[in-house]
């Protein structure tokens, strides 16, 4: 089908300035203890109250599994202690269409759901499969957020969805202190980087742990080292399909990507990386002893690390930006979750007006490995250092921080497992050397993805 991206296009200059303001990084708070449990009574919102829903129950649809989704259960405690209704979390993992998609044809679709890609919110507009939102949430859209995320949430003019999860998704952890020991520190340039890949590599511990088992964390490299290698405007055309897949500028991205996973550097080489999930990627580097020195992914990393592993933020784990890649600059990849409601109740829509609300996003934002796009959730709510840290780093990506590329992308292309960039780019992790195949099977899964 064709798809209408103009939204995030036009207005890609002004979200480094709201990222800011809704992380707004002077936020204090002391270093997170590792054991903390989810607050009680509805965490930071402790006493207010929302309707009477007592008996009514609730199904949230969310991307995350395990300890992320556990956090995510926080904010729906709340909710819970703030109006008696009883919310049940269904966790669909990354292939959300797949997973709600025959239930809503079923006519038997969760009440809300949180979904990962602002081209899926489209496609499930366009299908009559979401309840418009414009006298659920408009005002507090409206209060609340910057424009970026209202057009980002709607389509043809229509609100249908409240984000309530930002990432800044160019972010490298390391271990502290796996780097002291190989006496390098965190670099600025992909020069650097490889540089330092190398050498603590030779000290013993490989440089990379790379999630390759989950296609999404590979879109997440592509886009990273496309922002930087082509320049925004060029991002703004491969994210609209105005340029093939086959552009000069796509090919010399992959070469450049090519060179990072040089399989040397990579924990368990080629084939390790392939059989390794997103959370093993992250707690094999920061595991007793390591298995890795770093990960690249977003800011949501933190969470695992608290959650799954015994380092501590700031200590044992830390964190730089994504390197710049011949004087691009600093620049974000940015993502996030989107709240839409698939069935018109009332318990449906009052967990949709308290997801727009600043209480929702400072019971997660306790907890850490979270930034709100709410500009209203108070900064002292961020539980770190290293948090502050990702904001600033937003801060500085100025007019080059763009939103996921592959979220923008027809779900069949940019956010399905086995197919689509996941899988080509699994395909071209197992094997580098033919960028050009590369880029031609990219180009003609997005034109059949996009029925061109």
């Amino acid at each position: 089908m064709t798809r209408t991206t103009r939204g995030p296009m036009r207005l890609v200059a002004i979200i480094a300035a709201l990222m800011l303001m809704a992380v707004a990084c002077g936020g204090g708070g002391d270093e997170p203890d590792d054991s903390a449990q989810p607050p009680p009574a509805g965490g930071t919102d402790t006493g207010a109250q929302g309707p009477d829903l007592s008996g009514v129950e609730l199904e949230v649809a969310v991307v995350p599994t395990g300890t992320e989704a556990e956090l995510f259960g926080a904010v729906f405690d709340a909710f819970e202690e703030r109006t008696g209704a009883t919310v049940t979390l269904t966790s669909t993992g990354d292939d959300m269409a797949a997973v709600i998609g025959p239930r809503i044809a079923g006519g038997d679709p969760p009440d809300v759901a949180l979904l990962p890609q602002p081209g899926l919110l489209r496609d499930l507009a366009e299908q009559g499969a979401l309840q418009p939102l414009g006298e659920v949430a408009s005002d507090e859209v409206d209060e609340h957020y910057a424009p970026i995320w209202r057009e980002l949430g709607s389509v043809d003019g229509e609100l249908y969805g409240v984000w309530f999860k930002a990432a800044n998704k160019s972010l490298v952890w390391y271990d502290t202190a796996v780097f002291e020991d190989a006496g390098i520190e965190p670099v600025d340039t992909l020069e650097g980087f490889l540089e330092a890949a190398r050498t603590v590599t030779d000290s013993g511990v490989p440089a990379l742990s790379v999630g390759g088992a989950d296609g999404w964390t590979l879109t997440d490299w592509f886009e990273n080292v496309y922002l930087r290698t082509a320049g925004p405007e060029m991002y703004d055309k491969l994210a609209a399909h105005e340029i093939p897949w086959t552009d000069p500028s796509v090919t010399t991205a992959l070469e450049t990507l090519g060179e990072i996973f040089t399989p040397e550097l990579l924990a368990g080489g080629t084939q390790g990386a392939l059989q390794t999930d997103f959370n093993t990627s992250v707690t094999q580097v920061f595991s007793d002893p390591p298995e890795a020195a770093m990960v690249y992914e977003g800011d949501f990393v933190s969470a695992i690390i608290t959650g799954e592993t015994e380092a501590e933020l700031g200590t044992d784990a830390d964190v730089f930006p994504f390197p710049e890649i011949e004087g691009s600059g600093p620049a974000v990849v940015a993502g996030g979750d989107v709240a839409v409601l698939l069935s018109d109740t009332e318990g449906g829509r009052a967990l949709i007006e308290y997801l727009a609300s600043p209480a929702a996003g400072e019971v997660r934002a306790a907890l850490g490995g979270f930034i709100s796009p709410n500009q209203s959730v108070d900064p002292a709510t961020y539980p770190d250092e290293v948090t502050r840290t990702i904001a600033e780093s937003l801060e500085e990506a100025g007019d080059n921080l763009r939103f996921d590329l592959s979220d923008l992308q027809p779900p069949a292309f940019g956010g399905t497992p086995s197919q689509g960039m996941w899988q080509i780019l699994q395909d071209f992790l197992a094997d580098t050397s033919d960028v050009q195949a590369t880029a031609e099977a990219l180009e003609a899964a997005a034109a059949s993805a996009y029925g061109s």
